[in-house]
């Protein structure tokens, strides 16, 4: 293998308020204590209901779109949204909804992918919304990756973190903390997702 290859794990969230963007960097915390690992962070834009609205190429604030080609360049991806009403966030469904083309390309076959949420409250559909999150990903042919029990908080945790994706309960107002056992779940996602581009580059290589 190339020492010199950087495995870029894609980050594509959506956040509303912020809490998944909050989490997103924990993610990437974890995606980055692995060697030759690089999180790129990517959004997208919000869906709008006057058919007339766009946005600019380019946020005015945060981080960029994602593009097609950030599918093409990933070597992993971990996918964030909101829960909506138990579900993914239209935004990101509306992605993946435009991405025949790399599924008929096979872009992201066999590449590792983990999901990650944030809701309002300890029963605001976290469970459901990520394996929602995770049905285009299997289309895909990704490479499913979720969080064990063991050596994690997920057993005990009185906040987010589950064994289908790491996950934030954000408060009424979205103005919680990521709090400690949140934290480490999401980072044991990221690096999960790292270690597994790695595993699966070496095996091809």
């Amino acid at each position: 293998m190339d020492k010199s290859v950087i495995h870029k794990i894609l980050i594509l969230y959506y956040s509303r308020h912020g809490a998944v963007s909050s989490l997103a960097k924990e993610v990437a915390y974890g995606v980055e204590t692995v060697e030759k690992c690089e999180a790129v962070f990517r959004t997208v834009p919000p869906v709008s209901n006057v058919c007339e609205a766009t946005e600019p190429a380019i946020p005015e604030k945060g981080d960029i779109y994602a593009l097609a080609q950030d599918l093409v360049d990933c070597s992993g991806l971990v996918l964030g949204s909101p829960t909506r009403f138990g579900t993914i966030a239209s935004p990101l469904k509306y992605f993946f909804d435009q991405a025949a083309s790399e599924w008929l390309a096979g872009t992201l076959v066999d590449k590792p992918a983990g999901v990650f949420t944030s809701s309002s409250s300890m029963h605001g559909g976290q469970e459901s919304t990520l394996l929602s999150m995770m049905l285009p990903l299997f289309h895909h042919g990704m490479i499913l990756v979720g969080v064990p029990y063991s050596n994690t908080p997920i057993g005990r945790t009185q906040t987010g973190g589950t064994p289908y994706g790491a996950s934030h309960v954000a408060g009424p107002e979205s103005i919680n903390p990521v709090d400690s056992d949140e934290k480490t779940v999401a980072r044991v996602l990221g690096r999960r997702v790292a270690n597994c581009s790695r595993l699966i580059a070496k095996e091809v290589l």
